[in-house]
Parts: C-alpha cells; structure tokens; sequence
C-alpha cells in the first residue's frame, strides 16, 4: 500500500524516473524536506538539523558556509529510490541573491515541488520561483510546510496560490489536527487517512477516516473533481452523466492535467515535524512527467531558426546540456542532463560551440558532496563528470550532429564592490579564485574599471558578493579588501532629440569623413517588453530610416555598432543607457576618406550629441521588499521603510505577525538588515528582490553627477 526504500537499481526503465526539483521562499523547509526524503529512501541513516547545531548538519548543505549561515548557497543534487522508481533531485537555495542556481535547476528538470510556509504562504521569492517554473515550462506540485506552527492556515495559501500566482491550485489532502497536534493525513482521492507514527514518522498507521473530517473530505473531493471537470475531457463527460469517476480515473487525469500545466495539485504536512513526506513522495511518482513525458528541443548549430525535436532514448545521438560547474577536490566537476543518446565511462563527446572533442574519464551520480561511480547513463538522466573545460551552457554531441540547447536565463547585477587582495603575493590566488567563481555562476561579473583601474565584482546583492569574499578566504586563503558598495544605476532621454553630426579628420593621407543625421527618442516600458524576448526586455533599438544611398549600405553596421558602443557608457555618470531608441535617418559620405571607422566615430559622436539635448535622466534599481514582523513591531518596520524613501504597497495582518510590502531604492537598502533586527528585537525577517530601474530624484542626480565629474577630473 505504501512505497518503501530500496537498495539503488543499477539499470532502471525511462519510465520509472524521475528529475525533480524543490524550490521556495528563504526559510520555507527546502532542505529540511530534502533530508527527510533521503531518509525514508534509505539514502541516509539519520537525520540532522539544518543549522548542524549537531556538529553535522543537513546532508544537501555541504559547504561549510551553508551550515554556519542555515541557507542553502548552491544548488545540490542527489538521487533516491522509492518504490521501484528513481528520483533525481536538486535542492535549490531560496534567497534571491542565489537566484541563477534555480535557474539553472529548473532548466533541466522535469517537474518540481513548490514548497511554501503554512504560515506566511505566498511570499516574494515564491512569486519569482513560480515565474521560473513558467518560464522552462516546468509542471509542479505544492507542499504547504510548517502547518505544525501557530497561526498555520493551509486554505489561506491555497488562495494565495490562485490569487497570486494564477495557479489552478486544488487541495489533495485533509489534515489530522491542527498547529501542534498536526499528526496525520486523509488523502481525499483515495478516502485514505494515514497517521504517522515513530521517533521519525517513519510507521505510516491506515486509521479510519475521523468523525469531524469525513463531510470535509467528501467537500473536497467534489471540488477537485469540479475542478477537473472543467480542464480534463474525461472527467468532464462523466461529470455531466452526474457519474462518479472511479479512483483510478481521477489519478490519471489530475496525472494529465499536472503535465499539462493546467493543474497544480496541493499536499500537506510538516517535514520538521516528519509529516506528510512520504505520501508526497507517492505523489511525485503518481501524477509528475517522466523524461518520456516532457517535450525537448534543440536548435540547428548552423541554422539555428531549425527546431531539432529531442527523444528521450538510448539509441539515439547523443545530445547533453552541461548546466553548472563546481571546483572538487579532483578537478572541475560539470553537471549534465542527457537529453538523448547515451554516455559512457572512457567514451568521448564533442563541445558543439568550441568544437572541442573531449573524453569522459569517469561518471559519477552526485548525493550532495558524494560521489558514486557509474559506467554509463542513459537518456533522461543527470550526471557528472570532471575533466571537461567547458562553461555553464554548452551542448556536448557525439560529433555526428550539431544541435545546440537553448541556455538558461541569466538576471543582470544590481549591485557592485571594489575588490583587491590585501596582500599582492596573494595576487595569483585571488585571480584564481575570480576565474573560478565566474565559470561557476553567470551572475557574477568582474571586470577592471578603465579609469580607476580598480577590479569591481558585480552580483544579485550584498550576500551574494560577500559569500564569495568569504569564499576566498576560506577556499583560497585569500585576505580581500573591499570598497563602498556601489549601485548600478543606468542613464536614459526622455526627450525627443535630433542629431547632425559630421565626423571629419585630416591627418595627411586618407583621413576619416563620415556624417550621421537622424533622432533618439525614448521607449515606453511597454515598448521595451514588446521588443525583447520572453527572458527579458530590449533596452536599446537601432532603427536604419535612411532612403537611398545617403551612407552607402555598407557602413550601416558600423554606425550600428557606434551607438552600441556609445550606449555603454552614458555621459551623465557613465553608467549604461537603456529605453532608447535611435533612428538613422539621413548621412553624407566621402569617396576617399570614409570607411567603417569613420561612421563609427561618427555615430558615437552623434549619440552624446543627441544624448545631452534629449534631457537626459539617471535611473536606480527598486527593489521589491517583503518584511514579516511580530505585529507589535508593524509601526516600527514601517517607519524603517519610509525613513528609506520606500513606497509601501501593502500590508497583510496574520494571527501575530504583520506582511509588509513596499518598493525601495537599492541605495537605501544597505545596513537594513542590521536596523531591523536591533529595532525588532532580532524577530524581524525580510527578503528583497529587483524589481526596475526607476528614475532617481533630482537633488541625488545632481550630486551622483558632480561626483563622477569630479572623479573624472582626477
């Protein structure tokens, strides 16, 4: 009746695997879920806390900076056996500075769990893991956590789930007793109550359905086949004959409604508290994909508007994603997904985008910091290898096709500090280390300013950046001086502006000649939307008005690429610009002295003409800020908010605590996190995320732009 643990199969039907992946809010029990389904798998003998006040802590939280802190960092991956089924899984961090780890998981896997608090339900990073569950198109399933805990309310996060995040969100389970005495389950489609007993919850006890819960089961039940009804053709047509769909069928359509994405099928528990794991275990096996289930593409290296379908079999070409890269102690370790075709142990595969052919010295599966040998692996799984010099994203073939994957959604930094060693005899360390980390994470971005010659480190926010400066210490044993934080800011017009430039240059010989005429103007937000991709917006949109030969066709892409490079830079702080749109509408040329350079220049010198009279405006990243406070702190954190110029944007009173939600300006947000906890008692929580880039107010304009000017002075 229930599945149970075991020993792991070294061959395995397609059909009977698994990748999935769980994913939340900061604090919401990632982790704590994933130690509890590796021990009733029998992964692990025991279970240990999250923080390690054992001395051993979580098994996913490896990295000694994970158990210090209690979060997750990097995303870690393991496999289990439940039933006669194999479950690969990647646990996720929470806090959005660590976002790209996400990212990159949900790019590879199946299905996921989306797990939230009983308590606080729908939460900020919440509503981004859900838009990154949308964006590669990932089914999943609830988990409502902490139902243990006061105050915990399961059908106010069911709400949430629909209102919120638009979900067709539909309760699977009845729980047994409330907060603390929360000691069973009543699955509904089943009619099955389930209380879980032992020092671990590891005795699964079948026990009549109680008294009071039997109207509220068969309610539920109803509503999840109304629910159905209205989505799956099946259970439509018996609902309409008034007839009652049999167990079997309602599994099998909320199995095609949860793949189709139009069903998100909601489970209950505590896994602290060792409740409602195991039969969300079975359900991860009942109703989420399987590799055969889910739809892969790939696109032709050399044409790349071919779509290439991808199957998930043995036999066919190899097609792998390496999709995240990790120092170990033996080298480079390089995480795959196989799409199609196999891989075997001395076998070899190609780097579509280098070319390079490289072998494979050895496989492993990975169980967080682990490793376990294998001699191959087949389509549908997930795998690591060492020895191969590649970066987050590329394709690997085995060379008889060149097919590449589309990579994954990579978030621009907000936020930047100056770094150097403060030893120079540590200078080859700390490059290291840079290179390292960059290869590691597609967020992290490093680069020599021009004119200070400082090294600057830019990333998702201050944790991120000083989890990789602690990093350095620890792992390279390298002392790093840091400088202010600095705010990425960007320049925008937002005025219509014309331009008439003539680029002109005698230096004895062929000189340089080039004119560009046209306007600037700026792009609404919607515009901007509409112009990028589904993974983000166009900042910047050359448009090529010219009738006739004025510039001759030619030189069109080099003035294209001046206001590309012009753009890089603005002229109010040297920031980017972005929510422009430049229109070449007229030029003049020289049958001597033109050529690429010169409307190159041209189309620079253009630029800050047109630049400067389009009243030009200084942008800075808003984050979006969600506080949870005890209620008698609510007037206190919401005064923090306004003395930071933040915008409040709600605020939602639960038993004791208060949500709040308000837009802030990066810049006021540094040593928040210290204010709050000192005027808050330390029970103050928050979690920030980007949000746009809004216009900074005139007297912070002012002053940003005296002191780049003074700075470029000097």
């Amino acid at each position: 009746m229930f599945s149970a643990a075991a020993p792991a199969a070294a061959n395995h039907s397609v059909d009977t695997l698994r990748n999935i992946g769980i994913s939340a809010h900061i604090d919401s029990g990632k982790t704590t879920l994933t130690e509890r389904i590796l021990f009733y798998t029998g992964r692990i003998d025991a279970i240990h806390d999250v923080r390690g006040k054992d001395g051993v802590g979580a098994k996913m939280d490896s990295m000694e900076l994970e158990r210090e802190k209690g979060i997750t960092i990097q995303s870690a991956a393991t496999y289990c056996v439940w039933g006669d089924n194999h479950i690969n899984i990647i646990d996720t961090p929470g806090h959005v500075d660590f976002t790209v780890e996400v990212e990159r998981a949900l790019r590879v896997l199946d299905g996921a769990i989306l797990v939230l608090c009983g308590v606080a339900g729908v939460q900020s990073q919440s509503i981004t893991v859900d838009r990154q569950m949308k964006r590669y198109k990932v089914p999943r399933m609830a988990f409502i956590n902490k139902l243990d805990r006061q105050g915990a309310n399961p059908d106010k996060v069911i709400k949430d789930l629909r209102t919120k995040l638009k979900l067709n969100a539909v309760a699977m389970q009845v729980q047994i007793g409330q907060e603390a005495n929360l000691n069973g389950v009543v699955n509904i489609v089943d009619r099955q109550a389930i209380m879980f007993e032992g020092d671990n919850g590891e005795i699964l006890k079948e026990v009549p359905i109680p008294e009071d819960l039997k109207d509220e089961v068969e309610s539920r039940r109803t509503q999840l086949i109304e629910h159905l009804a209205d989505i799956d053709d099946e259970i439509g047509e018996l609902f309409l004959m008034e007839e009652e769909p049999d167990v079997d069928t309602i599994h099998a359509a909320v199995r095609r409604q949860v793949i189709a994405r139009e069903l998100v099928p909601v489970f209950l528990g505590s896994a602290f508290k060792n409740r409602g794991v195991q039969p969300l275990l079975d359900a991860v096996i009942k109703y989420l994909p399987n590799p055969t289930e889910s739809k892969n593409i790939a696109l032709d290296a050399d044409d790349e508007s071919k779509v290439v379908p991808l199957t998930t079999d043995d036999s066919k070409p190899l097609v792998a994603l390496a999709f995240k890269l990790e120092e170990s102690r033996f080298g480079q370790l390089t995480y795959f997904r196989i799409y199609q075709g196999s891989l075997k142990k001395g076998g070899t595969f190609v780097n579509v985008k280098t070319g390079q052919r490289v072998k494979v010295p050895r496989l492993v599966r990975m169980h967080a910091s682990d490793m376990e040998d294998v001699d191959s692996i087949g389509a549908g799984e997930i795998v690591a290898t060492f020895g191969v010099d590649c970066a987050s994203g590329d394709t690997f073939t085995d060379g008889s096709h060149r097919v590449s994957m589309e990579s994954m959604f990579c978030p621009e930094p907000v936020i930047s500090y100056s770094i150097k060693p403060a030893n120079t005899a540590q200078s080859s360390n700390f490059s290291k280390a840079l290179q390292r980390f960059q290869r590691e994470d597609p967020t992290l971005r490093v680069h020599v300013d021009d004119e200070s010659g400082e090294t600057i480190m830019s990333g998702m926010g201050e944790l991120h950046l000083d989890i990789y400066v602690e990093r350095m210490r620890r792992e390279y044993k390298v002392d790093v001086v840091t400088g202010e934080p600095k705010v990425n800011y960007r320049e925008t017009v937002t005025q219509r502006s014309e331009f008439n430039y003539l680029h002109k240059k005698q230096t004895g010989g062929a000189g340089q000649f080039g004119r560009v005429i046209g306007h600037m103007e700026p792009m609404t937000p919607e515009e901007m939307v509409a112009a990028g991709d589904e993974d983000g917006k166009k900042v910047f949109e050359f448009v090529n008005g010219i009738v006739g030969n004025a510039i001759p066709p030619e030189y069109i892409a080099a003035v294209r690429k001046g206001f590309e490079e012009a753009v890089t830079k603005g002229a109010l702080t040297g920031h980017p610009v972005e929510g422009i749109r430049v229109t070449l509408t007229d030029g003049q040329d020289h049958p001597v002295d033109s050529s690429e350079i010169a409307f190159r220049s041209a189309a620079i010198g253009a630029f800050r003409q047109g630049f400067m009279a389009a009243k030009p405006s200084l942008l800075e990243p808003v984050m979006a800020v969600e506080l949870l406070v005890p209620t008698e702190f609510q007037g206190t954190a919401v005064a923090l908010i306004n003395k930071r110029k933040g915008q409040l944007l709600d605020q939602e009173a639960g038993d004791m605590t208060v949500t709040i939600q308000a837009l802030v300006p990066l810049a006021s947000m540094f040593g928040f996190s210290t204010d709050l906890r000192s005027s808050t008692q330390g029970k103050g929580e928050f979690s920030m995320e980007y949000k746009e880039h809004q216009a900074v107010m005139p007297d912070v304009q002012q002053k940003l732009i005296a002191e780049f000017q003074k700075t470029h002075k000097e």
